[in-house]
């Protein structure tokens, strides 16, 4: 047979109610359950019109760097020329600072803008 251990050893079960009190020691209190927050709002990646890029280098640029067909990479191109900037992507923050920054690498200009909404 198996003695039993002193009961101060064996530790007590906690209660578990939405308020402790100062009489109840052993109670334990929950956090408010966390409200669901929108999703972020996403970033545009755009790239504006300069004299230096030739055309077809432009497009070159936007067929590496973000797997355009060479029709849309020419469509883009030419909204860039025509209108002098083009919302080339539209992502996460982070990935939009990454294509921002690879654009300038490529010796491109471009910025980041929060869509509105």
């Amino acid at each position: 047979m198996r003695a039993r251990p002193p009961q101060s050893i064996v530790p007590r079960m906690l209660r578990v109610r939405g308020a402790a009190s100062a009489a109840d020691p052993d109670t334990v209190t929950l956090p408010a359950p966390q409200t669901r927050t929108a999703p972020a709002r996403p970033w545009n990646v755009i790239v504006w019109d300069d004299p230096i890029n030739l055309m077809s280098y432009v497009v070159y640029v936007f067929q590496k760097l973000f797997g355009f067909s060479e029709a849309v990479a020419n469509e883009k191109m030419l909204e860039v020329h025509n209108e002098g900037r083009s919302v080339v992507a539209s992502c996460e923050r982070e990935k939009a600072e990454f294509y921002v920054t690879r654009l300038h690498a490529y010796g491109l200009q471009a910025t980041l803008e929060q869509v509105a909404g």
